[in-house]
């Protein structure tokens, strides 16, 4: 096993001068250069590769992680995501043309330019923040300590330390950064720190990007696959042990496919574990003592039937993952998030009692995961909010690199992966340059302004295409155009019939 460095914290006193440096740094324009960037990102690439032992050896110490989810999830992700974004970042840098200007205003030349924030806290993930040109500190997980104390060493090597540092720790150092001044913080987390986080940052006036959890309720109904379903289920509570902020928390399963799916379910997991889950490589283990504490009490506070699983052992910090039959709405199970291999299912008579259960449960999970036929599962996506949905699997799109990923309501706010990680740390900054020559023309704004608003209106005022009752009033080019339907697919249908009808 590859030899992980021991995790030292860092001292509060000193806390306040390493953001001072980072922000003095960033305001000697060091980091602005899309070059410079580049070269920082390729050499984390590096970084990562040549320490690829030592975090999956860290990994395998903080939580048991399997060799193959600490690269699928983990290094393979962080090095994928190098690449993209380094193949990428020259256009997403580039200055965009404004779009919908009037030709009036062309003569402007309106752009928008993504510039860096500043000097920015992350708890979380690192690229965006080096892609989008800022100076940054990057808190890792105390809860991790061996993949903390390895991204230090990874980060203190192979970047700029005067643009990027690490500060280990936990509430005291914590709460000693959040005391400094930031440009942006982005936090990926609970909701209990991200209130903390939100409050504290609303002092200043800086910006988050939260990315927290939720109560992410499944679907099931009696036309989906239940085969399926509990397969793609399971999985979503065994990947690192149900430890994942956008697996489903329960779920909702017509009363006619239950007893399908619950036998489903335990085939799976003969499948996915021959030799008993306890033994296997493959299955992790909670991150630490307190967390394991917490879902036991969870599992015995709960008047649910334990179906599959509920083995434990204390000492391992090992949870089976569990199915679990609750009776009431408002079991824990349900109303709480268990971040954990616990899966609750409750019986529902229909799909509309299984949307009511959900939206009264919690109105914007991070994630929502229907089965069944596409107009279920349509319905489903029409009527409950969330930050994100995969339909017939498990947050499935949440494993893409590249899309958009981030919660909405209480489950967080903003968004980051791929591009969407270069802009949530950029600013678009509107800009327009007047030339001397159209003095002129715009010569009309200033005062006097006696006899100027008329020729004013008819320079710039827009008039409507519907009248006072909402309708949509078409000129009779627009008639003519479409047969009279008013619209492109209506007069090609009306086309479409007169040629028929000859």
């Amino acid at each position: 096993m590859a030899a992980i460095p021991a995790l030292n914290y860092t001292s509060v006193e000193s806390i306040p001068a390493i953001v001072d440096g980072l922000r003095a740094t960033f305001h000697s324009q060091k980091t602005k250069p899309i070059e410079f960037r580049l070269g920082q990102l390729r050499k984390l690439y590096w970084a990562i590769k040549d320490n690829e032992k030592a975090l999956v050896a860290a990994c395998q110490q903080d939580i048991g992680k399997a060799t193959f989810e600490a690269h699928v999830t983990e290094l393979d992700w962080c090095t994928n995501d190098i690449l993209f974004v380094c193949k990428n970042l020259q256009k997403w840098a580039k200055d965009e043309k404004a779009p919908d200007i009037p030709f009036s205003l062309a003569a402007m030349s309106p752009k928008i330019r993504k510039d860096p924030l500043g000097c920015v806290l992350v708890i979380g993930p690192l690229i965006g923040a080096i892609a989008a040109g800022n100076t940054a500190v990057l808190k890792p997980s105390e809860n991790a300590p061996a993949v903390a104390a390895v991204l230090q060493d990874i980060v203190e090597s192979a970047l700029d330390s005067t643009c990027y540092g690490v500060v280990q720790g936990g509430v005291p150092e914590t709460t000693a950064l959040l005391d400094q001044k930031w440009d942006k913080i982005f936090y990926t987390g609970g909701a209990v720190v991200g209130k903390i986080i939100a409050k504290k940052a609303a002092e200043t006036l800086t910006p988050v990007t939260l990315e927290l959890g939720g109560l992410n309720p499944a679907i099931v109904t009696k036309y989906a696959n239940a085969r399926l379903a509990a397969r793609r289920l399971l999985w979503g509570k065994t990947l690192n042990a149900g430890q994942v902020c956008i697996s489903q928390n329960y779920t909702l399963i017509e009363k006619e496919i239950l007893p399908a799916f619950v036998t489903e379910t335990k085939l799976a997991m003969m499948e996915f574990y021959p030799d008993g889950v306890k033994a296997s490589k493959d299955y992790g283990r909670i991150i630490n003592a307190r967390q394991w504490t917490r879902l036991k009490n969870l599992l015995d506070g709960s008047n649910g039937e334990i179906l599959m699983g509920g083995e434990m052992d204390e000492r391992e910090k090992f949870i089976a993952p569990t199915l679990i039959q609750v009776n009431d709405v408002h079991d824990s199970l349900i109303t709480e998030e268990s971040f954990g291999p616990i899966m609750p299912i409750f019986a529902v008579d229909d799909l509309d009692h299984a949307i009511r259960i959900a939206g009264d449960v919690h109105e914007t999970p991070l994630g929502l995961y229907p089965f069944g036929t596409k107009k279920e599962t349509d319905r489903v996506l029409r009527e409950l909010r969330s930050g994100g949905a995969s339909v017939n699997d498990a947050y499935f799109h949440g494993s893409i690199p590249t899309l958009a990923f981030g919660g909405v309501g209480d489950s967080g706010q903003g968004s980051y992966r791929g591009k969407a990680s270069f802009d949530c740390f950029s600013h678009r900054r509107s800009i327009t340059t007047t030339p001397g020559w159209i003095e002129r023309l715009i010569a009309i704004r200033y005062p006097p302004y006696k006899g100027k608003l008329a020729k004013f209106r008819k320079m710039n005022e827009l008039k409507p295409n519907f009248d006072r009752e909402g309708n949509v009033r078409f000129g009779l080019g627009t008639y003519l155009l479409t047969l009279g339907a008013g619209g492109v697919m209506g007069g090609l249908t009306r086309l479409a019939v007169i040629i028929l009808g000859k």
